[in-house]
This record gives structure tokens, C-alpha cells and sequence, in this order.
């Protein structure tokens, strides 16, 4: 069946030495790491601590930024599988071409590229809003028609746009320059990380963490499309606080760790991936983990977490016990460190593209790399453009949540197609082998699947217009352009420069 046709492990490989389209590899363990430590550490940080704190777990907050690392730990490792046994650019897409065949390689590409644009607008206009209050605090205040969100006062936001198209433009100079690049903000930002646990300790006092977990509320005022799946499944009313109000700010909390497998999407540049893509995945995860659970400790035991702030809650915990100083650092690191995050969910979707272009899924000329630079610069620049003007035109508050359930998605599939994998192809060599297979993925599957559920009826919704508008372009296009599709019609004869040996089924 045309539609579930695979492409073989071998001929993705080759694909990655056709002149044409060979990406530079420049990238080592380190890169990888700090790429997914630079991507993670951002809004979660500086922003959802708080909110979560004080309106879903309270001081056990940090319990639900635990078990959301254990949901992406379980997908991780089995990414880590894939992208070092098909160390191909892609990630998922590029792994579900391998096992479930083109359509469903299409429609878990074009989910991708909906989570990494709406992610990485959402960081955009985030990180407007600091440094706007940045500016302000040093005396210069711009006009809110000009730095405010679209819809909340905002007519453009010109400061998302012009970050968006400046780091749009240092991804088009080289991988190997956004690499240092990163590896310096990400410094810079960690640092700040560190500094919030480590001065945060001497104002912590005890009597915060009580209750840990404090006793449920029960929430019936949300309702309608904004309640979540399960209440409308199973007529669970929501409830905030107790154990179930820590499960359920996992499916905020989620939204932190969103964009890790962008360290698989780089594969094809990366000098070891058999060895570095699973150090890449799992320690940068790690890595986070432990700094999301350390910041968000501190933070509870600064301040009650009835009194924390949803808009700024670390710079203002320290404001709030008169240290205003630590509140400007902390300020000047969420604006430095919020571009690595827009610049790294930038590379995993233009990647993505790249990969669908190069198959014909998209015009082909979209795939072409920088002769001198070794970039897919013109997929890199069409993403860019479309998420400055996203996040400077378009009102994104109620879109945010699709980025989660497009992850989840993804997540889930890879879960499926490790097993998959090792079922029809048990002959390819695997430097990194998924532990206990299939308890693993299937756990990975169950897990994002609860979080998936705890999400809002009107996100599944939005979600479902989404796919639908992906299928149509797949027909309208992809369908018809499918490079492995007209190859495997009309194959080449045997020892000539297009021979491939036959598609799998």
C-alpha cells in the first residue's frame, strides 16, 4: 500500500552523502547536551514554578517537575535508540518513514513542525515581555503597541520579531557558530540557575513546605472546552492540589521540558551520533531535572506559595525578602537565556522541514544546503520568518498547549516504532539499545497517554483541525511528489548512479 510504503535505514543514511544535501558534522557529545540543557532551561524555569506552585501542587511542585522528567526520560530512551541506529536529521518524522510508512512519517512531521513554531513563538513573545521590563527598569520604556503580545494590548511585537530573525540568521551561518554561541548563553543562564539555589537557601524557611501537599479543592468552575479530557471521559471533576493536583500540573509542567529531542533532530550533525546522540538525550535531561526540581524546592520555601507571582516568580521571591539585586540578575538571565531556547527549537524544525523536502513531501528546493556554510539555509529561513511573524502578529495564549500535545504525539510514536524496529529489522547494528523492551516503550505510551488526557478538550480539538489540514496537504501535494514513491514505480537499473536497492514495505 502506497501509503504505509517505508524507507529503508540504508537509504536514509545515503541520502545524508548526496553532495546536495550533506549538513556539516561538527557537533560532539557536549554540544548535544548543552543543545538540550540550552532548549529545556527557559520558560519552565523562569515562569512555571510559580504558577504551578501556587495554583495546581503547591510545595510539592517539585514533584510534578520530577515525574514530567520521567515521562520524557521513558521517550528518551527510546529516541536514543533511534537517532543512534539512524543517525539521520528528522527525529521522529525520520524514524516513523523507517516503520510506519510514509503517511504516518508525514503526519508526525507536520505535527512536529506545529510544536516547534508555536514553541518557539511562544518563547519569542515570553522573552519580549522580559526584556521590555528589562528596558523599563533602566528607564527606557517602549510603548506597549509595540512590545505587548497582539491581543493583550499589543498591535506587534517588534523586539519577538527582531530576535527571532537575528538568531534565524546566526543558524544560517553555521552550526558550528550557533553551537558556541549557545554553549555561552547557556553558561550565563545556568549560572543564574545556580545563583537562585544557592543565595535562595538562606532565605528559606520552613514553615512554607507546610502542608508539602496541601488538602484538594475541587475546580467545577472549569468546565466546557476548557476542562480537560478525562473530566469529559470519565466525569472526574478537576481538582487543584492533593496528589491529584500534583499529577495534574503535569500536563502544565510538561511544557518545560518540551524540545529535548531536538538534540535526535540534529543527528545527521553530529560527528559520533552511535555515541554522542544518546549522551545528548539522556544527560541533558538529567541535567535539567535535577536544576527544574532544585529551583522549584527553593522557590516554595522563599516564599508561601499562596503569595507567588505567576508573571516573574523567582525575581520576585527575591524582591519580596528585599534583595532586588538578585531580582535584576535573575531578570538579564531569563533574557539572555530565552534566546537559546528560541534558537534550538529554530534548528529542530528547520531540520524537520529539511528532511521532508529532501523526500518530496515539500518542494524540492526548499532542501538545498549553504555551499559555504553547510546549513539548510532556505528551510531555515522560511521557519523563521514564519515564527516571527507568529509571534509578532498572531495572539498566542490560547495556542500554547498544542505544543504539548504535538510532543506527547511524537513521543508516543517513536514509543511504538522502537518496538517496531527491532521486530522487522533485528539485523542493524544499535549502539544504543532501549532497556527492557517492551516494558519501556510501552510505559513511555501509558504515560503520555495520562498527560494527554489531563490536557483541554478545546487543545484536542485545535489539534484535530491541524491534522486534518496536514492531510490535505499530503494529498494536494506530498502524495503525488513522494520521491521514495516515484522511485520505487520506476526503478533504476542496477549499477547506475540512481540505483537504490528496493524500497521497503
Amino acid at each position: 500500500m502506497d501509503l504505509l510504503r517505508t524507507k529503508s535505514v540504508e537509504q536514509s543514511i545515503r541520502d545524508t552523502e548526496e553532495p546536495t544535501h550533506r549538513l556539516r558534522r561538527a557537533l560532539g557529545p557536549l554540544d548535544l547536551t548543552v543543545f538540550g540543557v540550552g532548549v529545556i532551561v527557559g520558560t519552565g524555569i523562569f515562569v512555571l514554578t510559580g504558577q504551578v506552585a501556587r495554583d495546581n501542587a503547591g510545595p510539592a511542585v517539585a514533584l510534578s517537575f520530577i515525574l514530567a522528567a520521567v515521562v520524557c526520560g521513558l521517550a528518551a530512551l527510546c529516541y536514543a535508540e533511534f537517532a543512534s541506529t539512524v543517525p539521520v536529521a528528522g527525529s521522529a518524522y525520520t524514524f516513523s518513514y523507517a516503520t510506519l510508512g510514509e503517511f504516518p512519517a508525514w503526519i508526525i512531521g507536520w505535527d512536529l513542525i506545529l510544536e516547534m513554531a508555536l514553541g518557539a513563538a511562544v518563547v519569542a513573545v515570553g522573552w519580549s515581555g522580559y526584556f521590555a521590563s528589562l528596558l523599563d527598569g533602566l528607564g527606557v520604556t517602549m510603548p506597549d503597541a509595540v512590545s505587548a503580545p497582539p491581543g493583550e494590548g499589543g498591535t506587534v511585537n517588534v523586539p519577538a520579531i527582531a530576535m527571532v530573525l537575528a538568531v534565524t540568521t546566526l543558524l544560517v551561518l553555521g552550526i558550528k557558530i550557533s553551537a558556541r554561541f549557545n554553549a555561552v548563553v547557556v553558561a550565563i543562564k545556568i549560572g543564574v540557575v545556580l545563583l537562585v539555589i544557592v543565595a535562595g537557601l538562606f532565605f528559606v524557611k520552613g514553615a512554607n513546605y507546610d502542608p508539602f501537599v496541601p488538602p484538594s479543592q475541587s475546580t467545577p468552575e472549569v468546565e466546557g472546552p476548557d476542562a480537560p479530557l478525562m473530566q469529559v471521559l470519565f466525569g472526574v471533576t478537576p481538582v487543584a492540589f492533593g496528589w491529584l493536583g500534583v499529577f495534574s500540573a503535569l500536563a502544565i509542567v510538561f511544557f518545560a521540558y518540551i524540545g529535548f529531542d531536538i538534540v535526535a533532530a540534529a543527528a545527521e550533525e553530529a560527528r559520533r551520533p552511535q555515541r554522542d546522540l544518546p549522551i545528548g538525550l539522556v544527560g541533558s535531561l538529567v541535567v535539567t531535572a535535577v536544576l527544574y526540581a532544585s529551583v522549584a524546592t527553593v522557590l516554595v520555601g522563599m516564599q508561601r506559595y499562596t503569595e507567588l507571582s505567576t508573571e516573574a516568580p523567582l525575581a520576585d521571591a527575591f524582591k519580596a525578602v528585599g534583595r532586588p539585586v538578585f531580582a535584576t540578575i535573575i531578570d538579564v538571565g531569563a533574557v539572555v537565556g530565552l534566546v537559546t531556547v528560541v534558537l534550538i527549537l529554530l534548528l529542530g524544525m528547520s531540520r524537520i522541514f529539511f528532511a521532508l523536502s529532501r523526500d518530496g513531501l515539500m518542494p524540492a528546493w526548499i532542501s538545498a544546503v549553504h555551499p559555504r556554510f553547510g546549513t539548510p539555509y532556505r528551510s531555515t529561513v522560511i521557519m523563521g520568518v514564519i515564527v516571527a511573524v507568529v509571534s509578532g502578529f498572531i495572539p498566542l495564549a490560547e495556542l500554547a498547549t498544542l505544543v504539548n500535545i504535538g510532543t506527547l504525539f511524537a513521543f508516543i510514536v517513536v514509543s511504538v516504532a522502537v518496538v517496531i524496529l527491532r521486530r522487522t529489522r533485528p539485523d542493524l547494528p544499535r549502539a544504543f539499545r532501549t532497556p527492557l523492551v517492551p516494558l519501556v516503550p510501552a510505559l513511555s505510551v501509558v504515560a503520555c497517554l495520562f498527560v494527554m488526557i489531563n490536557l483541554p478538550v478545546e487543545t484536542w480539538l485545535r489539534f484535530l483541525v491541524w491534522m486534518a489540514a496536514g492531510i490535505v496537504v499530503y494529498a494536494a501535494y506530498g502524495y503525488r511528489k513522494s520521491r521514495v514513491r516515484a522511485e520505487a514505480r520506476t526503478p533504476a537499473e542496477p549499477g547506475s548512479a540512481g540505483h537504490r536497492p528496493p524500497v521497503e514495505r
